[in-house]
């Protein structure tokens, strides 16, 4: 049988041929037909009338084919024919489409594994999210057929757009390059997929969030704990009751189940006419490399990956990579669940070149005798006849640079909308406010009643990294990363106003105090400490309600809120004996007494406390004596075989609680005041945001690029300097003798005048410009400020402003230009004498002008 070249019907004599294949002997005579096929290369130049395709600015790979090429698309022609022969139900394969140049390429030569310098490309997951988000997804048509043109990565990389193949060669080539086992793959998927369709999945994000709080749900039981107290309580009435409950959480998750079939049944999308025409290519990365365990698929349009067992993924045609090309042979009634992906089966996957760089399966029950002597005879085999090996990509390796990277979406913004959400993405330093990504969760399916805003945030001065505002409740809480003032890193809050409801969470490791948390109310303000010297980890304070009629305050003077009530816990301080450890201080300075609460020893099951009632004149300024009787004092003593403490240990104690507590007063005003200055920093912050950019940000930095711009002008001027003392100072005046090759004595005398007194000309001329323009300057200056004297009383404000404006820019002018004048009259004798000794050193005149 001879393939018959396109557009050439076969005669009935072929034909006949043709049905005389399956009628022959079997396999041995389809073989021996098979065998007689010659390869005849096609005509594969087309043009395109796309006025948008300027193909005499590709490289000359892209606009010829070599000649290796040439002989694998004939491979591929007959290839093709074969398999449409013998498998005339299924579609045409997807082989040789045209590049940008209409010029036809093979599938494999489209793809160019490579490595990109950014080093967040270095693992599959990162590839296959900025190809997503790299490019906007443009659908087939027609949907159930593969598309005619398949461009190079590098013109969808500038393109920033294309279709599901032009996505899966770009992620492929980036994969390849990483060092993953990656194919491109030919076949069909469900619409959603197809059409990028992700209204019906849950964003990611939201996923993420999901499995982090389960995993902190669970709770590690230990190997050694304490035994749980014995269960007095009768199993009878615990069984019933676990019954009970048991009954009630069924009927629960039965109602459950059913709202969530009637609303799957709601959301479940319409039947689809297409389902499994759909042509849609994606990419599979095989286990073995880079440590993968197991196959699995990815999804080009969205970044996602799959197990091959996923219901989306309907069949499979072909895949391919970069060495070779292989058919599907399996049955595909049950989608992809049944597929196999060992590529060295012939048997499953057909192979278009013999060097498929797969091992072929062996036939486990021979012995290793026969097994070594097939090897070596097929070794020599191998040996005697050519084996054809892919040729190179006709596409240059992909690059990228920085800026292009940093950019990574479309106009810098994407918008993405999942199931009652939508994710926006934006490029670094696009939005003012340093905004990078931003979901809306919403409540109902048709995205109208938002329930919560999350904000990411890159590069910003206040180190602010998340926002997120709840809806319903108003609660916005801010997240920031290390580095900012007062170490805060979580602020939640409704409003911004001071002594509202808040609670700022803050790195206690960059704290002097050691503070963790600050709960704050109307009325109570809770801090929380860690790894405090004094062993304080918390403290309670109660404020009362401000009184109506106050004093008269000076302007700047804060009104304190009242402090009612002061509670102070502390951790056990081993080095002291429990009966000395203070573990709880409450100053109820409302009632003017102090509680004193003790640790207790671990074989005690109370602990010591004392109370004092303060005296009526401690308040008194005048009187500096404290007087404590005994009916002031109230105690406890857990151990009753302790001697009591004497009556000077006690005073001193009071004394020192006294001073503990206007401490403790102060401090929590130092809090106060410095929750109203986070705010008032805060307000600030969001009122202008300013954003961190990098010294080695040669875009952004203004600063930088000013002083790189100021030293290229320096470098300019120093070249043209360079030039002008390079030039022939002489050539003008040569011109006018007539230019002779050799010089007399007179000429030569002549020619050094002559230089010197157009030079003394030059220079005094300029000095005559800049005094001509010094005095029109002053000149003009003069007749402003008398016309200002006779309009000064009838002047309005604005006019004196501009009067003023112009004598400060005029001033400065004839500064300038009196600087310059003295700077010439400085430099032009120098110059003069410059030139003469040039003149005397110059060659053309030395011998005349040493002897004159």
């Amino acid at each position: 049988m001879e393939v018959v070249e396109e557009g050439v019907e076969p005669t009935e004599e072929e034909e006949g041929e043709e049905e005389d294949i399956f009628s022959g002997s079997g396999v041995e005579d389809l073989e021996e037909r098979l065998a007689e096929i010659y390869v005849n290369v096609p005509a594969m130049q087309i043009e395109t009338d796309d006025p948008l395709m300027k193909i005499s600015e590709f490289p000359l790979s892209y606009r010829e084919n070599s000649h290796k090429e040439k002989l694998l698309l004939a491979f591929a022609e007959n290839f093709r024919k074969q398999y449409a022969h013998l498998y005339r139900d299924r579609k045409v394969l997807f082989l040789t489409p045209l590049n940008e140049c209409s010029v036809e390429k093979f599938v494999s030569t489209t793809i160019h594994p490579s490595l990109l310098s950014h080093s967040e490309l270095y693992s599959w997951d990162a590839c296959s999210q900025f190809v997503s988000d790299f490019l906007t997804m443009q659908p087939l048509d027609p949907p159930i057929n593969p598309p005619q043109y398949l461009f190079s990565p590098i013109t969808v990389l500038k393109q920033q757009q294309g279709n599901c193949f032009d996505y899966s060669v770009l992620l492929c080539s980036l994969l390849i390059g990483a060092g993953y086992d990656a194919y491109c793959v030919s076949g069909y998927a469900i619409k959603e997929i197809c059409l990028m369709d992700e209204s019906r999945e849950i964003c990611p994000l939201l996923m993420a969030k999901e499995e982090k709080e389960t995993e902190e749900k669970k709770v590690t039981t230990k190997k050694y704990a304490v035994k749980p107290p014995r269960d007095l309580q009768s199993k009878f009435e615990q069984q019933q009751e676990a019954k009970r409950l048991a009954e009630m959480k069924a009927a629960e998750e039965k109602k459950q189940l059913e709202e969530e079939k009637r609303i799957a049944e709601l959301e479940k999308p319409e039947h689809d006419p297409l389902y499994g025409l759909r042509v849609h290519c994606w990419v599979l990365v095989l286990a073995g490399k880079r440590e993968v365990a197991e196959h699995f698929f990815i999804d080009p349009f969205t970044g996602q990956s799959y197990r091959t067992t996923d219901e989306m993924f309907l069949g499979i045609e072909s895949i391919w990579n970069h060495e070779n090309y292989w058919i599907n042979m399996q049955d595909c009634r049950n989608g992809c669940k049944d597929l196999t992906f060992d590529l060295g089966d012939p048997v499953k996957w057909e192979f278009m070149l013999l060097s498929t760089g797969k091992p072929l399966l062996t036939i486990p029950d021979m012995e290793e005798e026969e097994l070594q002597e097939e090897a070596d005879d097929e070794l020599e085999e191998k040996e005697e006849e050519m084996i054809f090996e892919m040729p190179p990509s006709w596409v240059p390796k992909l690059d990228m640079t920085l800026k292009d990277f940093e950019t990574r979406y479309p106009q810098g913004k994407k918008i993405i909308q999942y199931k009652k959400a939508k994710l926006e993405k934006f490029a670094p330093y696009l939005m003012e406010d340093g905004l990078v990504t931003k979901l809306i969760t919403y409540e109902d399916s048709q995205c109208i009643h938002v329930t919560k805003v999350e904000e990411w945030f890159k590069n910003r001065q206040d180190k602010l990294v998340l926002r997120e505002h709840k809806k319903k409740t108003g609660l916005i809480a801010e997240y920031f990363a290390p580095g900012r003032s007062h170490a805060l890193r979580v602020h939640t809050y409704k409003t911004m106003m001071p002594e509202t409801e808040r609670t700022m969470t803050f790195y206690s490791e960059a704290r002097v105090d050691g503070l963790l948390k600050r709960d704050e109310t109307v009325t109570e303000m809770t801090e929380t400490y860690r790894g405090r010297l004094d062993f304080l980890h918390y403290r309670h304070v109660v404020f009362g309600k401000r009184p109506k009629k106050v004093r008269m305050f000076e302007a700047g003077e804060t009104v304190h809120r009242p402090i009612m009530k002061i509670t102070e816990c502390f951790h056990r301080n081993r080095e002291k004996l429990a009966s000395e450890d203070v573990a709880e201080r409450v100053f109820l300075i409302s009632d003017e007494r102090i509680q004193v609460t003790y640790h207790r020893e671990d074989d005690q099951i109370t602990a010591s406390k004392w109370q004092f009632t303060k005296p009526s004149n401690q308040d008194d300024k005048d009187n500096q004596d404290i007087i404590l009787t005994p009916d002031m004092i109230d105690t406890f003593q857990a151990d009753p075989w302790q001697k009591p403490q004497k009556n000077l240990y006690v005073y001193n104690m009071f004394l020192s609680l006294l001073e503990a507590e206007e401490q403790s007063k102060q401090q929590v005003r130092k809090s106060e005041a410095e929750v109203r200055e986070i705010l008032n920093c805060r307000a600030e912050e969001e009122a202008a945001v300013d954003l961190i950019i990098s010294v080695y940000d040669t875009e952004r930095n203004e600063k930088g690029k000013k002083h790189r711009q100021e030293l290229e002008r320096l470098q300019m001027e120093e070249r043209l300097q360079r030039m002008e003392q390079e030039l022939d100072y002489l050539a003008p005046f040569l011109i006018q003798i007539g230019n002779p090759e050799k010089l007399t004595k007179m000429q030569a005398i002549q020619l050094k005048e002559d230089c010197l007194s157009d030079l003394k000309q030059r220079l005094i001329d300029r000095a005559n410009l800049i005094q001509s323009r010094f005095e029109k300057e002053t000149h003009e200056l003069q007749k402003k400020q008398q016309w200002y004297q006779q309009n000064q009383v009838t002047m309005s404000k604005e006019d004196e402003e501009s009067y003023l404006t112009y004598c400060s820019d005029a001033m400065f002018r004839i500064h300038i230009l009196e600087m310059r004048l003295n700077r010439h009259k400085e430099t032009a004798p120098q110059k003069y004498l410059a030139l003469e000794e040039k003149l005397r050193k110059d060659p053309r005149l030395a011998e005349h002008l040493q002897a004159y």
